[in-house]
């Protein structure tokens, strides 16, 4: 058992929430309390009701998340909303939701932990947001379909390629995530291998007129490695034991 606001105060510093940049949706911390102690903890991408309820079922009273409760602005707490919370606060569930200070962390981070799984690592950053660089590069030397193959095999689900660049890869970008985009900030910055989770159709096409290949392996696909490496945290400092619950979207 460990106390709430210990763990909170610990993922706070170690996240830098205040001090990193992020939507107005993200509400980046501490979303929803419990009655103050933790036994398991829980992780997840997305806080919906249908995770809530599979982190009651595993046992959890503290669910960590990527993308929080709050996306959509303030709403009346009905339907949906008010089933989400109600069955959250009955079975005692704290939720703990950080967006972008877990994509950039540099141990425990979506974008350092996806590069990590390919093998390589970061030579520098790119793309910034609100003065926060968001993205990670890597100077490689790796075909584009090996790196394909890779990817694939990393966030373990297809993914979709826009071949515009060269066959072969020499300096990738990932942000993780929606990020696609972004895809000239990405060719400005020398980059001739975006890697993303998703993007509009029509960086598709750009990506081709700008000479840039791009990878897109799933919002939700690349954003499962850093709320699994901040639980693994919890259990190495903290004593508790976790489970990851896994609703993938396709997306």
């Amino acid at each position: 058992m460990a106390s709430l606001s210990e763990i909170v105060a610990f993922m706070d510093r170690e996240l830098r929430i205040a001090e990193i940049p992020d939507y107005p949706g993200a509400h980046n911390g501490l979303q929803l309390e419990n009655g103050g102690t933790v036994r398991k903890v829980a992780a997840a991408v997305d806080a919906s009701l249908s995770v809530i309820e599979g982190a009651i079922e595993a046992g959890a009273d503290l669910l960590l998340v990527h993308h929080g409760m709050f996306w959509q602005g303030a709403q009346p707490v009905t339907k949906a909303v008010y089933r989400k919370l109600k069955t959250a606060m009955d079975a005692g569930l704290a939720i703990y939701s950080a967006h972008l200070p877990l994509d950039v962390h540099p141990l425990l981070g979506n974008n350092a932990l996806l590069l990590e799984a390919l093998g390589f690592s970061s030579s520098g950053t790119f793309m910034n947001f609100k003065s926060l660089p968001a993205g990670l590069t890597a100077e490689v030397e790796i075909s584009r379909d090996e790196l394909v193959k890779r990817t694939a095999a990393a966030v373990g689900s297809a993914v979709h390629v826009c071949p515009g660049g060269p066959a072969l890869v020499r300096k990738l970008g990932i942000v993780t995530g929606g990020a696609g985009s972004e895809v000239a900030a990405a060719a400005a910055a020398g980059i001739d291998t975006f890697l993303t989770g998703e993007g509009p159709h029509w960086s598709y096409p750009l990506a081709e007129e700008l000479g840039i290949n791009v990878i897109y392996a799933g919002h939700y696909a690349t954003e499962t490695f850093g709320v699994k490496a901040l639980a693994g945290r919890l259990e190495v400092d903290f004593g508790l034991a976790g489970c990851f619950i896994d609703r993938p979207t396709g997306l």
